[in-house]
């Protein structure tokens, strides 16, 4: 087992490699550049809006029920749920989520290029095949996945208040007072960090997995599933490796 974990870690780094090579053109790298930007970061938008709102519900609701000392201002709802969103869902739990969807699609659509031969046609043609497919993909879910966290960031929040807003819970004065209290900046850092770092290996270890695709459509299916269990399994290690060099 230990064997096998090196030999497929000697690979990957071999693989990472030949991706971060110098491209031949560079305006063709920004035109791939864009249009993974468009089918990985943007098409992820509605999905991660739409979760964001209701975690940012959720933990408006379970907090005020675990607050019910009289002693207890109310708005250190709003302060807790704040601190919830920033410190560990809108970078780590958002990237999970991501690993499923990112990493299948890169994934998947890598594995069906190999098995299908265009890998092998391209590598004829005397082209790069890994830096003209993977680098892109790279590049743009690490630098604007962190923008995703962002939009999380807001939009769980926007999702506490529509839910003080209908059901009245605590005063919404209360709550906008509370996600203000006590701001730490270095927080948002911390966690557009955490983002970029786990995009890297979402779509870095997704690729490697689809790239290296054997066995057919049924190899593909074989190829994702070990690229999001394996990007999950990193990003919680690296999330406790993160946490405790930033914190």
């Amino acid at each position: 087992m230990i064997r096998k974990f090196l030999y497929e870690t000697g690979r990957y780094l071999m693989f990472l490699r030949r991706v971060f090579t110098r491209p031949e053109k560079w305006r063709l790298l920004l035109r791939q550049f864009m249009t993974e930007t468009d089918k990985l970061v943007l098409n992820s938008v509605p999905l991660i809006a739409l979760i964001s709102v209701f975690i940012g519900a959720v933990l408006v609701i379970q907090t005020s029920n675990n607050m019910t000392s009289p002693f207890l201002p109310k708005m250190y709802i709003g302060y807790m749920a704040r601190e919830s969103l920033v410190l560990e869902f809108c970078s780590t739990m958002v990237c999970l989520i991501l690993a499923g969807k990112i990493g299948s699609n890169i994934s998947s659509e890598l594995g069906t290029m190999r098995i299908t031969e265009q890998i092998d046609a391209m590598e004829m043609m005397g082209v790069n095949s890994a830096n003209f497919l993977v680098l892109p993909k790279i590049l743009s879910t690490t630098i604007l996945n962190p923008l995703l966290t962002m939009m999380s960031f807001v939009m769980g929040l926007v999702g506490g208040y529509l839910l003080i807003l209908m059901t009245g819970i605590i005063k919404t004065s209360d709550y906008l007072t509370g996600i203000q209290f006590a701001f730490n900046g270095y927080y948002i850092t911390y966690s557009l960090v955490k983002t970029a770092v786990f995009s890297f290996i979402i779509s870095s270890i997704s690729a490697f997995y689809g790239y290296w695709a054997t066995g057919g459509s049924l190899g593909v299916g074989r190829s994702a599933t070990k690229a999001i269990v394996t990007a999950s399994a990193m990003i919680l290690i690296f999330n406790l490796i993160l946490t405790r060099i930033m914190l």
